[in-house]
């Protein structure tokens, strides 16, 4: 087994600290590029690549362009991709900071919460199986209250 290496994401307010963060990884800052940036800056949360892609104006015929703007930027640290129920993949903007999800299984609720917030259940988990589990790939999957009270 190998250890895998994880950059630090980068710490990012504003659209034009994801342009230098590309230049200074050596990357052009592309027409296609800038649109799928803007698009992930607009999204008030996780969106399809579909989604950028006609939020950002770009032809339908051609989601290859979307796909590799996106794999660049998650490759800095500037966007990631989650799996949030049975759809595409979505993506979100890093930011300042990492994010966990809970998902409703029963309404496709998401809520979004701050790592720590879940640290009493990843403590436990990890003492009893030795596992410490990460819930922002994946969510933790149950019923949100409005559901059990339903």
């Amino acid at each position: 087994m190998t250890d895998r290496v994880q950059t630090p994401p980068l710490a990012f307010e504003r659209i034009d600290q994801v342009y230098a963060a590309l230049r200074g990884a050596g990357h052009r800052v592309t027409t296609p590029c800038r649109l799928v940036v803007e698009a992930l800056f607009a999204a008030e949360g996780p969106v399809s690549a579909q989604q950028i892609a006609r939020e950002a104006g770009m032809p339908e015929s051609d989601p290859s362009s979307t796909y590799r703007n996106l794999e660049r930027l998650e490759s800095l640290g500037v966007a990631r991709h989650v799996h949030l129920g049975h759809g595409p993949s979505l993506y979100v903007l890093v930011g300042t900071g990492a994010r966990e999800y809970l998902l409703c299984e029963r309404c496709g609720r998401v809520r979004s919460v701050e790592p720590s917030e879940l640290d009493g259940i990843r403590k436990q988990i990890e003492d009893r199986f030795g596992y410490r589990p990460e819930f922002g790939h994946f969510p933790i999957v149950g019923l949100c209250s409005e559901c059990l009270a339903g």
